[in-house]
């Protein structure tokens, strides 16, 4: 595979559609990007190309995505590029460590940036942000949700290539794939989110959320003092310590606004912030504040909505 960019984004591409972060992690890269995923050929490749906004050149590979058997079909047709960047969704977290074995160089896990000879990662419970520098070609995992996206001026060069599948590599075998929407619907890349913060009071008014979220078509989401008070699991944190989300609407129910979670936010489309403190930085960002006891507000919600226990 010839003409490869010195920095370059690898994207695991599931049933024709990119997963969150791909394009930002595309971003990172100046718009060049390698899409891999069963299918991913004509229309198909198009189409994954298409959805991805910041793209200025994409190569797409009709293969499998067992994690180890990939690492070793790309990593003779990457070797040539200094700088792979994945976005750390679950593809790109079980590739990443495979394919930096395969090509014998260092994995800088949870970049918040992506620098020429480095990257900028969150360690220690992401309470520091440390610059960390490699001396050589290196492989990052971009958390989504933290970098935003410029569009590209013009459509994507799109080039099929078809690599050479290696055989005799054993993995990890896929049994099954989950669909967590009728668990309050999955973070990544969800469109509408509904945030709980500890300004809701209860356990009681978050499992309430959950409904009205499920209500609305939305994911459940929530900070970090309220997965810690145990009233919402961790996998549900949003923020740099948690989940980076870009969605469409996101709704803050007593959310403050403290920079650990709102670092976690990219750069949702509107925003709504229910707080009895009207200068709390989440109102301040938001494009609708709703000066009002949170708890209050959503149970008037869901009284709405008829979701509240009966």
């Amino acid at each position: 595979m010839s003409g490869l960019p010195d920095a370059l984004a690898v994207v695991v591409v599931r049933d024709g559609s990119p997963p969150a972060g791909a394009d930002e992690a595309t971003a990172e890269t100046d718009g060049a990007v390698l899409l891999v995923g069963p299918g991913l050929r004509g229309p198909a490749a198009t189409q994954a190309a298409r959805a991805l906004t910041s793209a200025r050149h994409v190569w797409t590979a009709d293969c499998g995505t067992e994690p180890g058997a990939l690492a070793a079909t790309l990593a003779p047709l990457l070797e040539p590029v200094r700088t792979l960047v994945l976005p750390a969704s679950p593809d790109g977290r079980d590739l990443a460590p495979r394919l930096a074995a395969a090509l014998g160089r260092p994995l800088l896990a949870g970049a918040v940036e992506v620098l020429p000879h480095g990257a900028d990662v969150l360690r220690w419970g992401g309470t520091a942000l440390v610059e960390l520098t490699v001396d050589g070609p290196f492989l990052a995992t971009l958390e989504p949700g933290v970098r935003g996206v410029e569009p590209a001026p013009d459509p994507a060069v799109v080039t099929e290539i078809a690599p050479t599948a290696s055989s005799g590599v054993h993995g990890a075998r896929t049994l099954a794939v989950h669909d967590v929407s009728e668990e309050g619907g999955g973070l990544d890349g969800a469109r509408r989110v509904l945030a709980a913060g500890g300004g809701v009071g209860s356990p009681q008014a978050v499992a309430l959320l959950g409904r009205v979220a499920t209500a609305v078509g939305a994911a459940l989401g929530g900070t970090r003092v309220v997965t810690d008070a145990g009233w919402l699991a961790y996998d549900r944190q949003i923020g740099t310590t948690g989940i980076g989300v870009d969605p469409d609407l996101y709704v803050a129910f007593g959310v403050s606004g403290a920079p650990h979670h709102t670092g976690g936010l990219g750069s949702p489309r509107h925003v709504v912030s229910i707080n009895t403190d009207p200068y709390c930085p989440m109102t301040a960002m938001a494009d609708l504040g709703i000066v009002a006891d949170a708890a209050a507000v959503l149970a008037e919600l869901a009284r709405k909505l008829e979701t509240e226990d009966d």
